[in-house]
């Protein structure tokens, strides 16, 4: 049984088009990674998958469970954190969490002992009987994720967790993640950070404009820019030239970011050994050049047109682009 199987979800919020027939399944005890700008259609599919939103096509089961059909059983075998840390300041850590358990129809005594467990599990037991007001938003996020989990959920859902907190908290979100799976918990993951994903996610999905428009490993999806890539940056009135030049490479136009220019090397150094020609032709005097391996950037800029990270992608009307 996979954890997740969801089949051509659509969702529309009025005239515009949320999720254009989303399809990902996923297997147990993996963290499966959803890349995709602001606006994209994440986190209506999480709301789609953890029973918040109704579909308006589609069907979506979690742990053999359908999302419409049986939303309570859903739940109570799910775990869900999502952009926001949703903390009661005014009660202590420890609070929280317990309150969240009894939620979860734990005994009393279980959702202490549970709560304690979790707070221990994710290095907040020394803060726990403080108010969460007294937190930094780094502890809070941490104390979301302990609240999501006292359930003991099969799978966790993680709507963009590290977004707005500070990058030594990130990165301990990051091994947080890492112990729950190594722990058994299967995870799906949104993010708009590349780095994230490319570290976390055992498969990736690329989202954009309410539609899935790539999936598989890191690797995989690096893979389909055919090896390694050259980059070069260049005086700024160098740039239009330079795309000239390396479009007679390339055989396509090179992407172009400031005044950094790039393009697929499949065949590695004698790839960068012609453009160094073909600039040096051109009487361009790069201010420097490198062969690199493709990151998860240059896929998702290939793919899209645009970053990861670029916010607010433009709203689609909900009767373009249907899929049947």
């Amino acid at each position: 049984m996979n954890a997740v199987e969801a089949t051509d979800i659509v969702f529309n919020f009025g005239d515009i088009r949320a999720l254009d027939g989303v399809s990902i399944e996923f297997e147990k005890g993996i963290v499966y990674g959803l890349l995709g700008p602001n606006g994209a259609g994440k986190t209506t599919l999480i709301r789609v998958l953890t029973t918040l939103l109704k579909p308006d096509e589609g069907v979506a089961r979690v742990v053999g469970l359908d999302v419409v059909a049986d939303p309570v059983g859903v739940r109570g075998r799910i775990g869900l954190a999502g952009q926001f840390a949703a903390v009661d300041e005014y009660q202590t850590g420890r609070e929280n969490v317990e309150m969240v358990g009894r939620l979860y129809n734990l005994s009393a005594k279980e959702a202490r002992q549970r709560t304690t467990e979790i707070l221990e599990r994710i290095h907040l037991i020394e803060s726990a009987d403080r108010q969460v007001k007294t937190y930094s938003g780094g502890m809070r996020r941490r104390l979301d994720l302990a609240a999501s989990m006292v359930g003991r959920p099969e799978v966790l859902f993680l709507d963009e967790p590290t977004t707005g907190i500070d990058p030594g908290s990130r990165f301990d979100l990051w091994d947080l993640i890492e112990d729950l799976v190594a722990g058994g918990t299967t995870l799906l993951l949104t993010t708009q950070y590349l780095d994230e994903a490319d570290r976390l996610a055992d498969r990736i999905g690329v989202i954009d404009y309410g539609k899935l428009i790539a999936e598989g490993t890191s690797d995989e999806l690096k893979a389909m820019l055919g090896g390694d890539v050259i980059e070069t940056h260049v005086m700024d009135e160098d740039v239009d030239l330079a795309v000239k030049c390396l479009s007679k490479i390339a055989g396509d136009s090179p992407k172009v970011e400031g005044n950094a220019v790039s393009i697929p090397a499949p065949d590695g150094p004698h790839t960068l050994t012609a453009v160094v020609r073909e600039l040096d032709d051109a009487q361009i005097s790069p201010r420097d050049i490198a062969l690199r391996k493709p990151t998860l950037d240059d896929v998702f800029l290939t793919l899209t047109g645009h970053h990861a990270q670029e916010s607010d992608a433009p709203a689609v009307p909900a009767n373009r682009g249907r899929r049947r």
